[in-house]
């Protein structure tokens, strides 16, 4: 008669159960694969494709009885390393959004606002705008893969076990939203430079000449040289964007 133990079982959905949590949090979460137009059956079954594919690179597993106490602690272990590795990717979509936010500010766009539908948010034109424009550049520089080989290399690092916070204790990803400051005023930086000076041109304007309304001519002056701004950074966006999502994936590879 052909019978299968408890131990079998355990022997062949342990090297895949525990590795489709942690991805499949990543997923919840990641930016593009994550919104709501993906459909939960997509994003499950490309998270079981990847656990089942990391077998052959990740570190051996011990079995552990899914009933268990010790079950517990390894689902909050996989959920928090997937969580924090699909935040860490949101940080670098957030800088850019806020990048835009800042210099709609400063151009005088941020009056046209709206709803996102899809982020169920209010947003600002640039913004948004930065927002799509990043989701089409973490796809082109194949920033989906770089994710998936940074969470399959996860395993190695942070493996399976029995400590869940200690990969908080490692990584520290409560610290990670400074990032979204810095990496957002240093791209936004050359865009608040240039109208920076063209204020101080419209104001030497005004001074000197009075007459001039200088409220009717220095918004679309303002909007203009913005836009222009903005049109030459475009290009410039791929060296902070790739760099930084390289920083923060390498805390975990």
């Amino acid at each position: 008669m052909f019978t299968i133990t408890e131990a079998q079982i355990l022997g062949w959905v342990t090297p895949v159960i525990w590795p489709f949590i942690r991805v499949l949090a990543l997923l919840q979460v990641l930016p593009v694969l994550g919104q709501r137009v993906v459909p939960a059956r997509v994003r499950i079954a490309l998270a079981f494709m990847v656990a089942f594919c990391a077998q052959g690179v990740a570190p051996p597993i011990e079995p552990v009885p899914l009933d268990s106490s010790l079950a517990v602690l390894l689902v909050v272990q996989q959920l928090l390393i997937g969580l924090s590795l699909g935040f860490s990717v949101r940080i670098i979509f957030a800088a850019l959004e806020f990048a835009g936010e800042v210099s709609g500010l400063q151009m005088g766009m941020n009056f046209a606002g709206f709803f996102d539908p899809v982020l169920a948010s209010q947003g600002t034109a640039i913004g948004r705008f930065y927002a799509t424009l990043v989701g089409f550049l973490f796809i082109v520089l194949n920033g989906h893969l770089t994710v998936i080989h940074a969470v399959v290399q996860s395993l190695t690092v942070f493996p399976v076990g029995p400590e869940p916070f200690a990969f908080l204790r490692a990584t520290l990803p409560h610290t990670w939203g400074a990032e979204i400051f810095s990496m957002g005023l240093w791209i936004a930086m050359p865009i608040i430079a240039v109208l920076l000076f063209v204020n101080v041109v419209l104001g030497v304007i005004s001074r000197v000449a009075p007459q001039v309304n200088i409220f009717s001519i220095g918004f679309p002056i303002t909007m203009g040289l913005g836009l222009i701004s903005m049109m030459m950074m475009l290009p410039l966006l791929q060296t902070p964007f790739v760099a930084a999502l390289d920083r923060m994936l390498n805390q975990f590879r």
